[in-house]
Formats: structure tokens, sequence, C-alpha cells
């Protein structure tokens, strides 16, 4: 696949999964865990297709600089790693909204 066309599905995958993390959020402040859940694991699916896309660039250019570093993969890696983020703390928040609808 040529590189533009893979940066461009490590971002949409990326952004896709950010929005449904921030998604279960908000369902998690309405109480709908069982939606917010879902949410969560559609988002971890998002993000395992952009992770498994980032894997075989990594292998692909064996540390060698055979994958071109340009300004938009600079973005799709830094793109993927704060949805990460954002999907571990909404994980997070989501099971202390549930702890705390429990009291």
């Amino acid at each position: 696949m040529e590189q533009e066309l893979v940066v461009m599905e490590i971002i949409c995958n990326a952004g896709e999964a950010r929005s449904l993390s921030y998604e279960a959020l908000r369902l998690s402040r309405e109480q709908d865990f069982e939606a917010a859940d879902e949410k969560l694991s559609q988002a971890r699916e998002c993000i395992n297709k952009a992770h498994l896309i980032q894997t075989q660039l990594i292998e692909e250019d064996q540390g060698e600089g055979k994958v071109p570093m340009t300004l938009v993969m600079v973005h799709a890696q830094d793109h993927l790693m704060t949805t990460i983020l954002a999907q571990e703390m909404a994980v997070e928040i989501v099971a202390l909204n549930k702890k705390i609808s429990n009291k």
C-alpha cells in the first residue's frame, strides 16, 4: 500500500478510536455503562488496527530508515499515541464512574 494511504489509515483509525473513547465518557456520565463499555471496546478495535499498521511499518523499516519519515507520518504516530493514552484514561474514568454510581 502507498505510504500516504498507510499513514491516513493510522490517522483515521486513531481518530475514530478517540471519538469512541470520548463518547464512552459521555455515556458513563449518564450512567449508561453498558453502552460506554461497548464504545470502549470499539475504540480498542480501532487502536488495534492502527497499531498493526504501525507495527508493519516498523518491521518494514528494520531500524534502517527504509520508511520515509514525513511530517504526516510523525503526525500519524503522535495521533495514535495520544489516542492510546486517551482510551486508557477513558477506561479508568468509566470504571471510576461505575464505582461512584454504586455508592
